[in-house]
């Protein structure tokens, strides 16, 4: 596999978003009892969705048919399966960060030290994740989002001329092994009637270690479904820049040098939902985040002509995340009108960061998302930039901390930000707000 990756992704115009709307509309106001506050809640290990009181999410759009009879391109010798050292290598990992700004003007730097690095050619890649924390749920399964394809694939060159050549309504099944190298898509899907890749967990994009490339990129191509696979042993796992009205489902992403996946420059009315992530923040622990909405405002002037990164509308939901090194979710300045909701978050590893939600956008609702082990707070919001990071909504949330100092909603500041009195401790170790909930 030889085709390049682009640093820097187009921006394509939005498109109407079709029969995903239902999904990707912003979810209804949440009508919420505020009679006083609760601040401990009976453990439990149920899933966040399942929690008393919890609200509804709106179900994943289904597709019909199974995988079938559709013809290989270019018909080959199988893919080959590539030899890595199990495990997980972890560099030297950075005392905890509590000032987002601080980090995040770090960040600034990461595209241009990233370019100067060398790739350890004898670098050991993973090839099974950290083990599944016991008290999570597995996320959902197939949820039909893989219709019967119109092409299979089993080599890595097949994959690529396969995505090279995908429009509106293809469908790429990728037979089980490993597909070693960085994918590129630019080629877009169209509204209800998008393009699709898709496999089982044992169909591998396997990248070219964590400091190497993005494993899959998803270069200005809108409307895609991505499904079912896993991707793993890159320096970021799945990276949207300019994606409009694209699913990113059921995949199971580690083993990744920075966060696992990332949308940015104007990544708008995306769906990311039930994936499994860990073992992020191989190559820098503070940026390991497991999933990344938008850009950090010190990096607008090189990805977005100095405009706030407005990757809006996007909803990030039923995840379940562990083993990363910074944030479960890092929501950034400049990004608006997204949901978070009935996610689980592990911060058992994290030395990078201290929550595992940092909100720095405006008009978020989080929702219903259950975690343990955070290193202080459970979700803080920051205002960073003039402007952002206020009238966000944290609601029916559950958590247990490990710090007597920490609140499980950390509003610093509180702006215009919500704190519903239906957040719940699941043990009587830290506060349930730094302010007083409503």
């Amino acid at each position: 596999m030889t085709a390049a990756t682009t640093r820097r992704g187009r921006v394509r115009p939005g498109h109407a978003l079709g029969r995903r709307g239902a999904v990707l509309g912003v979810l209804a106001a949440l009508t919420v009892a505020s009679a006083g506050c609760t601040t401990t809640a009976d453990p439990g290990t149920q899933p966040a969705a399942e929690a008393a009181g919890a609200t509804a999410l709106p179900p994943l759009p289904t597709e019909p048919g199974q995988p079938g009879g559709a013809p290989l391109i270019d018909a080959e010798a199988p893919g080959r399966v590539v030899p890595e050292a199990p495990g997980r290598v972890v560099p030297g990992a950075s005392g905890s960060s509590t000032e987002a700004g601080d980090r995040d003007q770090d960040r600034n730097q990461k595209d241009e030290d990233e370019e100067d690095e060398k790739v350890d050619d004898d670098e050991p890649g993973m090839t099974a994740p950290t083990a599944f924390p016991a008290w999570m749920a597995r996320p959902a399964g197939d949820r039909g989002l893989c219709p019967a394809p119109t092409v299979r694939v089993r080599t890595a060159e097949q994959l690529q001329k396969a995505l090279d050549d995908a429009g509106p309504g293809t469908v790429i099944r990728m037979e089980p092994g490993v597909y070693q190298g960085s994918f590129v898509v630019t080629g877009s899907g169209a509204a209800g009637d998008e393009a699709v890749l898709c496999g089982d967990a044992d169909a591998i994009l396997n990248g070219d270690g964590y400091r190497g490339d993005y494993v899959l990129h998803l270069d200005g191509a809108q409307h895609w479904v991505l499904s079912g696979f896993t991707v793993r042993n890159g320096q970021k796992g799945v990276m949207a820049d300019g994606t409009t009205g694209t699913t990113i489902s059921g995949l199971t992403v580690y083993g990744i040098g920075d966060e696992a996946i990332h949308l940015r420059r104007h990544s708008t009315d995306n769906l990311v939902a039930d994936n499994t992530i860990s073992d992020t923040g191989l190559r820098k622990p503070k940026f390991g985040e497991g999933v990344y909405v938008g850009s950090a405002n010190s990096n607008w002037g090189d990805l977005t002509d100095g405009e706030p990164d407005r990757s809006d509308r996007n909803h990030v939901t039923g995840n379940a995340i562990y083993a990363t090194t910074s944030e479960s979710v890092d929501i950034k300045e400049g990004t608006t009108g997204g949901v978070l909701a009935g996610n689980q978050f592990d911060g058992s590893l994290i030395t990078g960061a201290d929550s595992w939600v940092d909100v720095k956008g405006n008009d978020w609702t989080v929702a219903d998302n259950v975690g343990r082990h955070s290193p202080l707070d459970g979700f803080q919001t920051h205002d960073v930039a003039d402007g952002w990071g206020t009238r966000n909504t944290f609601t029916a949330n559950r958590g247990e901390l490990r710090s007597g100092e920490g609140f499980l909603i950390a509003l610093r500041p509180e702006n215009e930000n919500v704190a519903r009195c239906d957040n719940a401790l699941l043990t009587d170790v830290g506060g349930l707000s730094n302010k007083d909930c409503r």
